[in-house]
């Protein structure tokens, strides 16, 4: 008891003691002991409750980060960031925008302490992410706050309630009082919510409220003063009080401050920032200074305290570094013995302190490092971390830290090659980690080029592989290790921006669809292929040829970076295949195709055009309607001959081709480009996607539209997949054009887009016609000669066969397989029997069906007669019953078909004419119900014809349009209209250029934008206009159209010409001058012109480079440039022929130079056209045909080292023309400048006259030479510098030190006006020799003499020194060096480094001197050659100017010192190389050196020349072991690299198991799997019977080859197992079977191969155990079972084993007391087994429990056993006691042995 109670005390002293460390927090500590060191806030200490003042570092969307003391980091849930009452008052967008409407970062904010992580949290806190979690809420700071607490002058912190006129209302959290805060000018951005900071200004009791004022410089210099006595409870965060210096401590200073309380402030907030090692010295007892409260522990009551100058201002401080930055210069300013350094960052505009703790060092750990670094001295520096709150950098040392290209997430860029090594391996891939600690991610589809179901044996953990990164998004890191994009040499494309035409790139298919496919490219950038630039045959599927992860190699075809829009092709690039410029066909052309082959996705067929071969008819392209063009690919055989075909888009050399009557026939009309496209038009096409928002129409080529849903139907409940199919011919109204994207917008509502002809329908018959025709093409019985009597309108004469309910059949005797058909409707009231004959007229033919429409309607039949009787057949097709085009009649339903009417016209003689009951866009549509008998309002679209099958086609109309009768159409068509005609016209359609307008009776014309104002001074001349709307207009043009016998009316409302009543339109004479006005509208914009209509017929173009000097404007061209826009400019030139003007936008200039626009000073527009190599500058073109040059110097404003760095190709600029000269050939040379502005004060002096010498200039380096380099001074003046004056240091290679365009700073030395020669020199001094410098020559040095000198060159033979007070180098070979210096002495020496040195020889012939350094060439200090870090530490930056340079005295030959070069030749010996093979005893080496007469040799080395006898034999022992050694690294260290260097391993040692699997490893590195296992088949017979262990090795490998390659794996695994057994010993082979699934984590394999082995090696221990050891692995509880099935099997001399090895097991990774049970079952049938009693002592020591140690120790002493043995126990327990004990126990020990032997021997 006693000695328990002593060790309590002794605990609880160690305890007291510990409280002082530097970790702890204390309080006030009233008991008068001072502390030792300053409080310190580390993640251990930081308690809930605690207040702690911190800096925003981070606003995210959801909660913030603050910066802490310490350099900890808090996180600020969103809903403890604001008070809960604010919440619903604030005004913002989103949730996501609350926070960085409140918060900022820097912002200063004091918090409380909700929680840390949970202590079960083991694995994070061990790997640092540590997270404290803040509360802001001010009720919880202000918890304690009242109204009488307050005074005036206390800053106190609270939120915006509400804004005021006047102000703010204030909330602090607490309920007992309010505030107000008048208005500040500066306050412009206070939200609601608002975290502010006030001065208590004035207290109002009554009223409860508290005035603030938020000036900034006040609240920084108030500070909180003790009127009240303020209790602990009120100290807040940030405060700033006055405080006493009461001590200084070992890490800060100790004050007081409000009377009653104390705080520290570590040696990191002191008053300054970089505080040096004397620092207590300026903070002495009792001196008062300003602080801020820092944290506030409440439980400790400790308090911290801050004198930081940018803290004491209420400022964060400034953040002038990056993480990763590094830092050469950094300043040592304080050595920390045991902690570390702290230095200074040489930041911009002020240094920044940075700290480097002991373990950042050093890679490796280095004792006493505080004698390496010194106070002043420079080192290099890493940032690795930045503490906002104190504005200390923490740096790193270590030399790992500067290696490899990724330090931070910051440095990681898309698409970087990086070596990192996987940390983690899971089914969604691995985690990888580089050098530096960061980590990425690996998914699972880029760990390889195929599939990878099982990753990790493929993978394993720890690997080291080389990846490529993909992207960074929020610090996230993805990688791959796809093999095709790891060694891609092609260009990176990570940004839409990098997408230029042609560029060849590396990408992967992320998605497939049947137009196409999508590629992923790096940074999340992704383009499109679209099916033509796949590479694919005509009708085969896009999923044959690729899949999804594939990596591709593709072009760019165009890109739209703006709309993040890049278009791909798989295709090489055009124009290297056989098609040339003049046999390409232009998409929208038409040509003619064959048939060859009718395939399920398309017919294909061979193309009549020059280049292509093929063409292919997707089947929705073979008509309009939906049902026909099924048919027509049913019957469609190949030698079918379309005549008409429209080419759609070229896919991989194969034309996409339409029948589509409606896109054939409006090939003029289709656009193939955006620009073509204009608002309000109404233009065909065809439906190519649908989707839930809406159908993409597409045109020509690849220009699509988008219909939303809500323009493509009227009602919107539609499904859009019911009510349009893909493929569908449809017309489409343009809502809008987005130039500047591309886009289109249309509409598809049929009130929008209906029909207005009769195409439709036309399509439909004229395509029945060739279906019927293609049928019966083969048919040898059955013909179409029966149609042509059966002609529409004929009277024909048949039988009445049979009646049915809705009429009768009629058969016909001429024809048995055609037969007619008559309704009800149609029999006129007439009664038939069967049988009975009648005369029907033919009312419609189905040729496909042989069926005929009749009719005994007596008005249809009569007609029909007299028709027939009266009229020739001919003239009855001219005259149409009088019928015209466009005319209105009224109709009755004769027949209701399928898909369209058959109507009769009664005004019309009872004509038959047919009506389409769909529409293009309603094919799907439910049509309208008819029924025979009604009437209906037409319109006569076209005459029977051949192109109308020689039917009367009409359009139906609406029953509300108003009907005009015959009579009065042809009243208004015999009315004539001539040009002057004065008409009253309706507006149709207003488009940018035109107005469509129709007058008369169906006549259409046009307004051109033109002929609206008389000057075209309107901006937007249709402005006023809408459709629907009468005019009054002039008749000015009459033309038939291009391509159909149409009249084009041109008209025009131009006051002018409708007032003029004897006008006549002529075509008007070209009759402008140049320099004259004029002005148009923009009816096209090309890639380089804008074309600006000026008449109807006179155009006019634009130059972009003419159309602004601003390159912002340029590059912005199209989107200035509307179609319609106005456009007034002054004429540069005219085109008579092409009725063409060349315009301008700013007056001509009156001198005429090149062009009269571009003269001397003028300031223009320009386009790089290329940048010359080296400094040759730019070509800029300025006009069409017309380039210009910018020099070197005249490309930026000031001298910048690499002026081309901003310029590209193609890129716009802004130009100043310097001059304009001409050749005699007649070349213009236009001299131009790219500099703001051109009297600058970094003026070029282009005159020698404007030069003086010793004047400071600067220069573009231009040439080097041997001799020198030449500098461009300006476009004018170059300048020579001789290499003498190339630098005060010696300049070896001037090619490298002064590469061409390299800018240089220097003073003129000479001038020479007439020569115009211009010396400069780049030296600091002013080159003149110095009288009084001691020039010494070779002469002045005697051998032997002792010489001081600095480090001039380090080589791996020696050292060349510079002789002080001479301008003489010497070298000091490596065999010259002191002992131990003389490897790697790179490391060893540095430049400039001052050395002393022993002259040993010197050659005035050869100028060469010979240098020693060996200690015992030093009489007075052996170690004066050696080198320290003092001797480099006075070396000063000054001294270079001091040092003489050696060229003054030693010649120069081709740039290099001659005594450097040849010193560099005759000290460059050859290392010993030993071979395998013997060679002779003379060898290469050292006749080198016996030919080396300049090497210093001492004594040694001339008697090596007269060796004896036995120093040869000893030599030749020596080389012997030189040899054995080489042959023992070749085979151990020196890994071979090809094949033939194993084949010579192997032929060395057969029988070496590890050369064979390192041969094997070899060849599946290099994807030989194959050759692996034959190379394991060669090993297994090379290898001797008798080496069974060797074997084993193999067959080993052998498993785990199978396993990774094998197909399947476990097949081919249990195959090599079964042959093993056969040559090995069975359980070895089973053990190592079992290691491998092991290994390979298939735990159900190693289980059921477990069991096998457990009945066959039932009697085997090691068996047993190995069942025990994964039963305890895996955490099953049948280890009771397993020992029972153990003992009854193993024999019982094995069974003291095996209970021994499983209790063992059970304490290492099971539950120990069974162990317990184990031994103790064991030591009761065995009591007097030492061994036993030490394995369970042993046990019971690793587990550390000393109470049951120490009982167990007392049960082995009081055992009866022998002397010997119990010695043994008496020795454990007394080492026991010794490591884990005190004193006493010791003693106590020895005297129970004493008392054994006493007993032993009594």
């Amino acid at each position: 008891m006693v000695l328990k109670k002593k060790k309590k005390e002794k605990t609880k002293n160690l305890n007291r003691s510990n409280e002082d460390d530097i970790g702890s927090l204390f309080g006030d500590s009233h008991n008068g002991k001072l502390p030792r060191f300053a409080n310190k806030i580390t993640f251990k200490n930081v308690t809930p409750g605690m207040k702690l003042w911190g800096v925003v570092s981070e606003v995210n969307d959801k909660d913030l980060e603050v910066s802490l003391p310490g350099g900890l980091r808090g996180l600020v849930r969103a809903s403890e960031a604001i008070d809960p009452l604010l919440h619903d008052e604030m005004e913002v967008d989103t949730e996501d925008d609350v926070l960085s409407s409140i918060y900022t970062v820097g912002q200063l904010v004091s918090c409380i302490v909700l929680q840390l992580d949970d202590d079960k949290k083991e694995k994070e806190k061990e790997k640092g992410k540590h997270k404290i979690w803040l509360s802001l809420r001010l009720s919880m700071l202000h918890s304690s706050f009242t109204l009488d607490i307050l005074q005036e002058g206390m800053v106190i912190s609270a939120y915006v309630k509400s804004i005021e006129d006047h102000g703010y209302m204030l909330h602090f959290g607490v309920n007992s009082f309010t505030g107000f805060m008048q208005k500040n000018s500066k306050d412009n951005k206070m939200v609601v919510g608002k975290l502010v900071q006030g001065v208590v200004k004035s207290i109002d009791g009554t009223r409860k409220v508290v005035n603030l004022s938020s000036d900034a410089d006040e609240v920084a210099k108030c500070v909180t003063k003790d009127l009240k006595g303020i209790p602990f409870n009120l100290l807040v965060p940030g405060m700033m009080v006055n405080a006493r210096v009461l001590s200084t401590l070992e890490n800060g200073i100790l004050l007081s401050f409000l009377t009653f309380f104390t705080g520290t402030a570590d040696v990191f907030h002191l008053g300054k920032t970089l505080p040096d090692s004397e620092w207590k010295d300026e903070y002495p007892q009792n001196k008062k200074v300003n602080a801020r409260i820092l944290f506030i522990d409440p439980s400790s009551r400790a308090v911290g305290l801050t004198l930081n100058p940018h803290l004491i201002h209420n400022n964060a401080p400034p953040s002038l570094v990056k993480i990763g930055d590094i830092f050469d210069d950094s300043k040592v300013i304080r050595v920390d013995r045991g902690s570390g350094l702290l230095l200074e960052i040489p930041s911009t505009p002020v240094p920044t302190p940075a700290y480097v703790n002991v373990s950042d060092l050093s890679d490796k750990e280095v004792k006493k490092w505080e004698k390496s670094f010194k106070e002043g001295s420079l080192i290099r520096v890493r940032v690795f971390g930045f503490r906002l709150l104190e504005g200390l950098a923490t740096g790193v040392l270590k030399t790992s830290a500067f290696e490899g290209t990724v330090f931070t997430h910051s440095d990681v860029r898309p698409g970087m090659i990086v070596k990192a090594k996987i940390v983690i391996i899971d089914s969604f891939g691995a985690i990888v980690q580089f050098a530096s600690g960061v980590k990425a991610l690996c998914p699972l589809r880029h760990m390889s080029e195929f599939e990878i179901v099982k990753p990790r044996k493929k993978f394993q953990v720890g690997a080291e592989l080389v990846f490529r990164v993909l992207g960074i998004k929020s610090k996230r890191i993805t990688v791959t290790h796809k093999k095709t994009l790891v060694k891609s040499k092609l260009p990176i494309l990570s940004s839409y921006t990098d997408a230029t035409e042609g560029l060849w790139t590396h990408g992967w298919i992320t998605k497939i669809e049947t137009h196409g496919c999508f590629v992923r490219f790096y940074n999340g950038v992704q383009g499109f292929v679209p099916r033509a630039e796949l590479g694919l045959d005509p009708g085969s599927d896009v999923g044959s040829m690729y899949h999804v992860e594939q990596v591709v190699k593709c072009r760019v075809t165009s890109s739209i970076p703006s709309s993040r829009r890049i278009n791909l092709s798989f295709l090489v690039t055009p124009g290297t295949g056989r098609i040339s410029e003049d046999d390409t066909v232009k998409l929208g052309s038409i040509v003619s195709g064959t048939v060859e082959k009718v395939t399920p996705h398309g017919i294909i067929v061979n193309v009549d055009v020059k280049g292509y071969i093929k063409g292919m008819i997707y089947p929705e392209h073979l008509a309009d309607n939906h049902g026909l063009a099924s048919v027509m690919k049913s019957v469609l055989k190949p030698g079918y001959k379309f005549e008409k075909l429209l080419v759609l888009d070229v896919e991989n050399k194969n034309l996409i081709l339409t029948a589509k009557y409606s896109l054939v026939n409006a090939t003029q009309q289709l656009p193939s480009d955006a620009s073509e496209v204009y608002p309000h038009s109404v233009v065909h096409g065809y439906i190519c996607n649908i989707i839930d928002t809406g159908c993409f129409v597409r045109f020509i080529g690849r220009l699509t539209g988008f219909a939303p849903k809500n323009k493509a139907v009227d009602d919107q409940r539609s499904d859009l997949s019911e009510v349009f199919f893909v493929g569908q011919s449809v017309r489409s109204n343009i809502l809008d054009v987005k130039s500047e994207t591309g886009r289109i917008t249309l509409s598809l509502k049929q009130s929008l887009c209906s029909s207005t002809d009769a195409s439709f329908i036309q399509e439909y018959f004229l395509l029945e016609e060739k279906i019927s025709e293609l049928h019966y093409s083969d048919s040898k019985s059955s013909t179409l000669k029966w149609v042509k009597e059966f002609s529409i309108g004929n009277i024909i004469e048949g039988t009445v066969h049979e009646a049915k309910e809705s009429g009768f059949i009629i058969s016909f005797k001429k024809y048995n397989d055609v037969f007619g058909f008559i309704t009800h409707h149609q029999l006129g009231g007439s009664n038939v029997d069967i049988g009975s004959n009648v005369k029907a007229t033919v009312l419609d033919v189905a040729k496909m069906d042989r069926l005929v429409d009749l009719s005994l309607k007596p008005e249809l039949v009569n007609k029909s007669i007299e028709k027939s009787s009266k009229t020739p057949k001919k003239m009855r097709k001219r005259s149409a019953y009088n019928l015209e085009v466009n005319q209105t009649v009224n109709a009755v339903v004769e027949i209701v078909k399928e898909n369209y009417l058959v109507l009769s016209i009664p005004d019309a003689k009872f004509a038959l004419g047919y009506a389409s009951l769909n529409d293009y866009n309603t094919q799907l549509f439910q049509p309208k119900q008819f029924v025979s008998g009604q009437r209906v309002i037409a319109s006569v679209m076209a005459l029977p014809d051949s192109s109308t099958a020689e039917r009367l086609l009409l359009l139906l109309k609406s029953n509300s349009e108003v009907l005009e009768s015959s009579s009065t159409k042809r009243a208004k068509k015999k009315s004539s209209y001539d040009v002057g005609s004065t008409v009253q016209a309706e507006v149709t359609e207003i488009k940018p250029l035109e107005l469509k307008l129709k007058f008369g009776s169906g006549l259409h014309g046009r307004i051109h934008v033109t002929e609206v104002s008389d000057d075209n001074d309107l901006e937007n001349p249709f402005e006023d206009f809408k459709v629907g709307q009468t005019l009054t207009a002039k008749i000015v043009s009459k033309s038939k159209g291009e391509n159909s016998n149409n009249i084009r009316w041109d008209l025009s409302i131009k006051p002018s010409v409708l007032t003029d009543q004897s006008y006549v339109s002529t075509s008007q004479a070209l009759t402008f001058s140049n320099g004259q006005t004029v002005s148009g509208y923009v009816y096209k914009v090309d890639k380089d012109w804008v074309w600006v209509a000026v008449t109807r017929d006179i155009r006019a173009q634009l130059y972009i480079l003419d159309s602004s000097s601003d390159p912002s404007n340029l590059q912005d061209f199209k989107n200035r440039f509307q179609v319609g826009k106005r456009v007034s400019g002054y004429i540069l030139n005219t085109n008579k022929e092409k009725r063409l003007l060349r315009v301008l936008l700013n007056p001509l200039a009156s001198n005429e130079t090149v062009t009269s626009h571009i003269c001397k000073g003028a300031v223009i527009g320009g386009r790089i056209s290329k940048i010359l190599p080296g400094v040759s500058g730019l070509i800029v073109q300025i006009d069409p045909h017309l380039s210009g040059k910018v020099h070197f110097t005249e490309i930026q404003d000031s001298w910048v080292p690499d002026p081309l760095s901003n310029y590209h190709e193609g890129q716009f600029v802004k130009c100043k023309v310097l001059d304009i000269s001409h050749s005699g050939t007649g070349t213009v040379h236009v001299d131009l400048s790219l500099r703001s502005n051109v009297n600058s004060e970094s003026n070029r002096y282009e005159k020698i006259e404007d030069l003086q010498p010793d004047m400071a200039i600067q220069g573009y380096v231009k040439n080097v030479t041997a001799k020198g380099c030449f500098i461009m001074l300006s476009r004018k003046l170059d300048a020579k510098i001789l290499i003498s004056n190339l630098s005060d240091e010696f300049v070896s290679k001037p090619e490298d030190e002064f590469p061409i365009g390299k800018l240089v700073s220097g003073r003129v030395v000479s001038l020479e006006p007439l020569s115009k020669r211009i010396e400069v020199s780049l030296r600091s001094t002013s080159g003149q020799k110095d009288k009084n410098c001691d020039i010494g020559d070779f002469s002045s040095l005697n051998v032997g003499e002792i010489v001081s000198g600095r480090v001039k060159r380090i080589e791996s033979f020696g050292l060349f020194i510079a002789i002080d007070q001479s301008k003489l180098v010497g070298l000091c070979h490596v065999s010259e060096l002191p002992e131990g210096n003389n490897e790697d002495i790179e490391t060893k020496y540095k430049v400039r480094e001052r050395v002393k040195a022993k002259i040993l020889k010197v050659d005035e012939e050869r100028q060469r001197i010979s240098l020693g350094m060996k200690g015992s060439y030093f009489d007075t200090d052996t170690d004066v050659g050696n080198h320290s870090p003092d001797a480099s530490e006075d070396v000063d930056s000054d001294s270079d100017s001091d040092e003489p340079t050696p060229e003054s005295v030693i010649p120069i030959s081709n740039g290099e010192h001659p005594v450097l070069a040849e010193a560099e030749s005759r000290a460059s010996v050859l290392p010993l190389e030993v071979t395998l093979d013997e060679e002779d005893d003379d060898s290469p080496v050292e006749n080198t050196r016996a030919k080396s007469p300049e090497l210093p040799l001492d004594n040694k080395a001339e008697k090596n020349e007269n060796k004896n006898k036995r120093n040869k034999k000893k030599e030749v022992e020596e080389r012997e072991r030189e040899i054995r050694a080489a042959e023992e690294r070749l085979l151990q260290n020196d890994e071979p690299r090809t094949a033939d260097d194993f084949e010579k391993l192997i032929r060395s040692s057969p029988n070496s198991s590890f050369i064979w699997i390192k041969f094997m490893e070899f060849l599946l590195k290099l994807n030989e799997v194959e050759k692996a296992r034959s190379m394991a088949e060669r090993a297994l017979r090379t290898i001797n019977i008798r080496e069974e262990s060797e074997k084993l090795n193999v067959w080993v490998a052998y498993f785990n080859l199978e396993n990774a390659y094998g197909n399947p794996p476990e097949e081919a695994v249990v195959k090599i197992f079964q042959r093993a057994l056969q040559y090995c010993d069975p359980k070895k082979v089973h053990f190592a079977l079992l290691g491998m699934y092991e290994r390979t984590e298939q735990n159900k394999l190693a289980d059921e191969l477990l069991e096998k082995m457990m009945k066959k090696f039932k009697h085997s221990c090691k068996v047993w155990l190995r069942k025990i050891q994964r039963v305890l692995n895996q955490n099953e509880d049948t280890i009771h079972s397993v020992v029972k099935r153990a003992l009854i099997c193993l024999p019982k001399h094995k069974h003291i084993k095996f209970i021994t090895q499983t209790a063992i097991h059970e304490f290492k990774t099971g539950v120990p007391d069974r162990g317990r049970s184990m031994f103790e079952g064991m030591l009761r049938e065995y009591p007097k087994r030492t061994d036993l009693w030490s394995v369970y002592l042993d046990q019971e020591i690793r587990v550390g429990d000393v109470d049951v140690i120490r009982a167990l120790f007392e049960r082995t002493i009081c055992l009866e056993l022998p002397v010997k043995k119990m010695k043994f126990l008496f020795k454990k327990y007394l080492e026991f006691e010794k490591s884990h004990g005190d004193d006493e126990r010791v003693e106590y020990v020895k005297s129970e042995a004493l008392k054994f032997i006493e007993r032993v021997r009594g």
